[in-house]
C-alpha cells in the first residue's frame, strides 16, 4: 500500500509553543481527560491556555509530481504581558507560516506575525484565525462545512477549499492526547484526514487551477515536554486506500524516546490505538541543517506493533 509521504514532516514549533511542565505564575487553563469537546465551538481558539495551532499540510496533484503545501497558524499567550494595561500589550500572539514543496528541490516558504487585535485576530467560537490577508475559516455552505485557507506572498500565493470526505477524527481517549506519562503532560487533539483540496494556486505570476489531498490538525495545550524531553516527531499519512494514520514520539537530547502514541483509522472507520511500549521511531537518515547544525529525521522507520511504516521524502 502505497503511502502519502509529504506528510511525514516532523513537527517544527515556535520556541514558545513547546511549554515545559513548570508551573507558571499566570493561570493557564489545563487539559483534563473527561471532557467532551463540542464543533464547531471547539474548532475555534482557546486563549485560556498557552499554545494552540491549526496546522494543515497537503499534496497538489500534477503533471510531474505531487506539489506539497503547509499553511499553519499558531496562537501564544505569552503571559509576560497579563498585568500590563496598554491596549498594545502582547496579550495573545498570532504567528503563520505557509510553504510550497516542488518537484525539482524548489521550496518556497513565508510567514507572518502580529499581536492580536493589530491587523490579526481569531475567533472563540469556530475556526477563524487571520494575520491581515493570511486566513483559515471553516464555512458552512449549502453541500456542507468546509475549510478556507487564503495567503499571499512575494514568490506565492493560493485560495484553497479543503473538503471533508470522512469524519473528524478525536486523538487519544476522545481528543484527551497525553504527551508523557503525567496527566497534565496532555493537549487537546482533533486531526480531519482525506480532506479534498480544491483552489487556486499562484506561482512565478502564474495562476493554475489547483486539487489534490489535506491532513488537517488542531491542537491547544498549556503544558507538552515532560522532563527531559527536547524534541517532538510526528507523522500524519492520508493512507492510498483512505485510511489514516498519526503517529508521534517526544525525545530526549540523545535521541532515545521519552513518550510516544499512534492512531490509524481503517478506511472503514475503525480506529486502532498504540499505547507508549507499541511505537518506536527509528531514524533511517538524518539531514543536518547548514545554518544551525540542528539534525532533523527525514527517513524514520515506524514500528506500531506487529506493523510498520518507512516514510521517504519526496522532496530531497
Amino acid at each position: 500500500m502505497r503511502r502519502r509521504s509529504f506528510l511525514c514532516t516532523p513537527l517544527l514549533l515556535p520556541t514558545l509553543a513547546l511549554a515545559a511542565p513548570t508551573r507558571p505564575a499566570v493561570a493557564y487553563a489545563p487539559v483534563s481527560r473527561g471532557v467532551e469537546l463540542a464543533f464547531p465551538r471547539d474548532h475555534g481558539a482557546h486563549p485560556d491556555f498557552r499554545t494552540e495551532w491549526w496546522y494543515v499540510t497537503g499534496a497538489l496533484d500534477s503533471p510531474q509530481a505531487d506539489i506539497g503545501f503547509q499553511l499553519t497558524f499558531f496562537r501564544s499567550r505569552p503571559g509576560s504581558a497579563e498585568a500590563l494595561r496598554s491596549p498594545l500589550a502582547a496579550r495573545q500572539i498570532l504567528f503563520a507560516h505557509a510553504a510550497l514543496s516542488i518537484p525539482g528541490d524548489r521550496l518556497l516558504h513565508s510567514e507572518r506575525a502580529a499581536r492580536a487585535n493589530l491587523g490579526a485576530g481569531f475567533s472563540s467560537s469556530d475556526c477563524d484565525v487571520h494575520i491581515g490577508a493570511w486566513r483559515m475559516q471553516r464555512e458552512e455552505r449549502s453541500t456542507g462545512e468546509v475549510f478556507r485557507l487564503q495567503m499571499q506572498s512575494a514568490q506565492f500565493s493560493y485560495d484553497f477549499t479543503l473538503t471533508p470526505a470522512q469524519p473528524l477524527m478525536l486523538q487519544g481517549d476522545g481528543g484527551y492526547s497525553r504527551k508523557g506519562h503525567a496527566p497534565d503532560l496532555a493537549s487537546y487533539y482533533v486531526s480531519w484526514p482525506q480532506l479534498q483540496v480544491t483552489g487556486s494556486l499562484v506561482l512565478d505570476g502564474q495562476r493554475q487551477a489547483a486539487s489534490g489531498r489535506a491532513w488537517f490538525d488542531h491542537e491547544w495545550s498549556t503544558a507538552i515536554l515532560g522532563e527531559g524531553a527536547v524534541g517532538w516527531d510526528w507523522v500524519g499519512i492520508n493512507l492510498d486506500d483512505g485510511g489514516a494514520l498519526m503517529a508521534f514520539r517526544m525525545r530526549d537530547a540523545q535521541g532515545a524516546t521519552v513518550f510516544a502514541h499512534a492512531a490509524w483509522r481503517d478506511a472503514h472507520g475503525r480506529v486502532r490505538q498504540f499505547a507508549a511500549d507499541e511505537v518506536a521511531f527509528t531514524p533511517i537518515r538524518n539531514w543536518s541543517s547548514p545554518r544551525s547544525r540542528a539534525s532533523y529525521p527525514v527517513q524514520i522507520e515506524i514500528r506500531l506493533g506487529e506493523l510498520s511504516v518507512r516514510t521517504r521524502p519526496i522532496l530531497d
